[in-house]
């Protein structure tokens, strides 16, 4: 008998320790799980494009990343050449309260060329090389972001050659060399993949800035996430999926969102967002399939494509849920005073 009322509190405690254990390992666990999704936020990134030829100076709260537009390739083929020099030291200068913030010199743009003949030759690639470094040293820059619009492709009234590929590929691999593996290397992207070989640059970028926007006008949407009836190229969605069949992994991937749209019939062709919320005497439209809102006349018609903050969330879950590194958009002075639309990437990315 006191054998038995020995052995019934023993059981007890052994029970309870287990329980005990149990809890334990699963809280472990848990702050485990918190600990990995804010490290994975804190490696997302928030890609500014800002340009030279406005005067809003960027809040660094709400971005990682900031990509000065523009720098060219020189007349002689062998260097850069910097639009408005003094903005571009002037932006720089918020390094000094935010060190964390990183900025890049775009170099390219639409319309922007001279780069078929430089990447053409060994000694033309070279001292371009040479000079992106002088002007990140000189500028105190973090790296280089190289938007030729494109490579083979003459449409925006620029040079090209059917080696521009293949020259793009070594243009690339001397820009890093000289720069070294502690600054960045990026590139912003047409939609459909095309006229990069991506496999080849893959080993030597940090990341590819996909512009998924001008990719129709009115009727059709020109940033919609995925397909509808209003689709007349491709959706952001067959963007990405396209970039990582060309051989970009899908975390160097990251989501282009316009702060600015395209209208028709008395709406400006391009219209920043800021001038789109101003607009009166249409009904704003929601395409369910595409995720993205619309304007209509009071003929029915969808007179203009744009993004607001509803659409960002859902392009924001998006990114997250295919595993995106993150989400570039163009450009920093399109959105209103208040920052609707960057507010909404920022809370979207860091949900």
């Amino acid at each position: 008998m006191k054998t038995k009322q020995f052995h019934k509190p023993i059981r007890l405690m052994k029970s309870a320790w287990f329980v005990l254990l149990i809890a334990t390992i699963t809280f472990a666990q848990s702050c485990t799980a918190v600990r990995k999704q804010k490290q994975q936020a804190a490696k997302k990134v928030i890609v500014a494009y800002v340009t030279s030829w406005t005067t809003v100076i960027p809040d660094p709260k709400h971005i990682t990343h900031l990509n000065y537009a523009f720098g060219h390739v020189n007349d002689t083929f062998n260097g850069v050449r910097i639009n408005n020099p003094d903005r571009l030291r002037k932006l720089t200068e918020l390094k000094n309260t935010s060190p964390e913030l990183k900025i890049l010199i775009s170099i390219g743009g639409w319309g922007s060329g001279k780069f078929s003949e430089m990447a053409a030759t060994d000694t033309g690639r070279t001292k371009f090389a040479d000079d992106c470094l002088r002007v990140i040293k000189e500028y105190n820059l973090d790296g280089i972001d190289i938007d030729w619009e494109y490579p083979t492709n003459k449409s925006a009234g620029i040079s090209s050659s059917p080696d521009d590929t293949k020259n793009y590929t070594l243009m690339m691999k001397a820009i890093r060399d000289k720069i070294g593996k502690q600054k960045l290397l990026t590139l912003a992207s047409s939609p459909d993949a095309h006229y990069i070989d991506f496999r080849s640059i893959q080993p030597v970028i940090d990341f590819v800035n996909i512009m998924t926007y001008d990719m129709g006008n009115p009727p059709h949407h020109h940033a919609g996430l995925f397909r509808s009836k209003n689709t007349k190229w491709i959706s952001a969605d067959e963007a990405v999926t396209a970039h990582v069949n060309a051989g970009i992994p899908i975390n160097q991937l990251v989501l282009g969102i316009p702060f600015y749209g395209h209208g028709k019939n008395g709406i400006a062709g391009y219209i920043d967002y800021k001038e789109v919320v101003k607009l009166i005497g249409f009904k704003t439209q929601w395409d369910a399939d595409a995720k993205v809102p619309y304007l209509e006349n009071d003929k029915g018609e969808l007179v203009c494509t744009y993004e607001n903050p509803e659409s960002i969330q859902v392009k924001c879950e998006y990114l997250l849920k295919r595993g995106m590194l993150g989400a570039m958009y163009w450009d920093y002075a399109g959105d209103t005073e208040d920052g609707t639309l960057r507010k909404a990437v920022y809370s979207g990315i860091n949900k």
